[in-house]
Parts: C-alpha cells; structure tokens; sequence
C-alpha cells in the first residue's frame, strides 16, 4: 500500500510496533530444550494480548502463529513438538495484523553455536538489510534493492537466495510490488513511490541459492543440509525525509 494519511502511518506504526515487541518476546525465550510449538504460544499469546491476530493464518490458514524455521528449514516452518538444540540455526517471522493493518519482520538466531562463522553471516545479513532499506528510495527503481543486497553479499564471498524476495504489505499481508528480489534484475522496472509500504528480508547464503520445499509438509523451505542461511527483516516506510522502520523497536 502507499500510506497517504495520517490514520494510515499510524496503523502501519502500531502493527509494526506490535510486531517487533512480538519477535522480541520469543526472541527471549529461544534455548535449548524449548519447542518450536512452546515458542509459537509466546508469540500467539502475545499478539492476543496486543489486540492484534496472527497475519499468516489471517491470510493463508498457515497452522501457527508464526513461522519457525530450524536450519536445513529457511522459511515457512510450522510450529510443533521439535525441540530446539544447542547449535542450530533458528529463524522466527512475525507477522500480525491490526486493525486492517499488516506488518512484518524476521530474524535468525544461533543457538549456542560458537563457530565465528555463523555470526559473522548473521552480521553480514543485517549489512545487506540496512543495505536494502537504504536503497529503497521514491522514485527509484526497485531492483536497485536487490543491487546493495547482491553488492553486500558477493563483497563477502556469500550469495542470496533467489527465490525468495521481500514485499509490498500493508492493508494485505502480500501486496504489490508482489516480489522485491534479493538480486540485481534488468527486468524489474518498477519503482518506488513515497508511502510505499514495504518487507525488505534479504536472505544470506554460504552457498545454496535456491530453496525447495521439504517434501514433508506444504509450507517448509529447505536448502541442503550443512549449509547456513540468515534472514532479517523489517517493514519499511519509504519516505521523502527518511525511511520509517515501523518494526524497529525503540
């Protein structure tokens, strides 16, 4: 959506606000031993208390709250009995809705994993989200979102997964423009407008540039085993004067 009133930037604020102090509740609750079904509670017990619904079963029926991916999982993973254990590679998506309004954010956790690596591709993420938002300017096209995170990642050695991509939200959980690839595309023309509404979730690869579902349910995204991916995501306000994180907390 392009925010065009003040009733507009508000919902957009508060669902975003809501989001982000969703994400960091389970956050904080993330060790070893806890389930990823335990963990979605938090999160849906949270956005109750906020007034607010979980977007991915708003939007699609998805069977959770939230999604919670446990690497080889990327994306889309379904709360359940699974355990969390020290070492993996765990990735929370919030999404909620307020009001009729929608709002989005991500991020990926090492859990008990002391390999410098691994941190250093989450940090290398985070450079490759702010990369984006800074990219995401009105009047500008598009694809120059997927040139900073593509610049970010191969100026470390790392790739991006291709097939997925960030999105226009705001009265829906997907509105246009419907894909924002995490690479540079010569067919994107789009551009930006001032208000756009935008998820910017860069997803940083050692490797694998593909996901491909699990084969064990619809939703899950996977990539080969011993491989690790890191996403993080913010919804975005493109503005005139400075892009509005709706979901950064103060």
């Amino acid at each position: 959506m392009i925010v065009k009133t003040d009733k507009d930037l508000q919902g957009i604020l508060e669902a975003g606000k809501i989001a982000a102090e969703v994400m960091h509740k389970m956050a904080s609750r993330i060790r070893p031993g806890i389930t990823t079904g335990q963990l979605d509670r938090i999160g849906e017990e949270a956005m109750k208390r906020y007034g607010a619904r979980s977007a991915p079963q708003v939007s699609y029926s998805f069977p959770g709250a939230t999604c919670i991916s446990v690497l080889p999982e990327v994306a889309h993973g379904i709360p359940g009995s699974r355990q969390i254990k020290a070492g993996q590679m765990v990735n929370i998506d919030v999404s909620v809705e307020l009001n009729g309004y929608f709002a989005d954010t991500g991020m990926s956790i090492p859990v008990e994993i002391e390999d410098p690596k691994v941190h250093r591709l989450c940090e290398i993420c985070l450079e490759a989200r702010d990369a984006a938002i800074e990219a995401a300017k009105p009047g500008r096209r598009i694809n120059e979102i997927g040139r900073a995170v593509e610049g970010v990642a191969k100026s470390y050695g790392m790739t991006m997964i291709k097939n997925l991509c960030g999105h226009g939200l705001g009265r829906k959980l997907h509105e246009a423009p419907e894909c924002i690839l995490n690479y540079y595309s010569r067919q994107e023309r789009g551009r930006l407008s001032s208000g756009h509404v935008i998820a910017l979730e860069p997803f940083i690869s050692e490797g694998p540039e593909t996901v491909e579902n699990c084969g064990y349910d619809e939703w899950a995204l996977v990539v080969p085993p011993g491989f690790y991916v890191a996403q993080f995501e913010h919804t975005v306000i493109v503005a005139e004067d400075g892009n509005i994180l709706a979901t950064l907390l103060p």
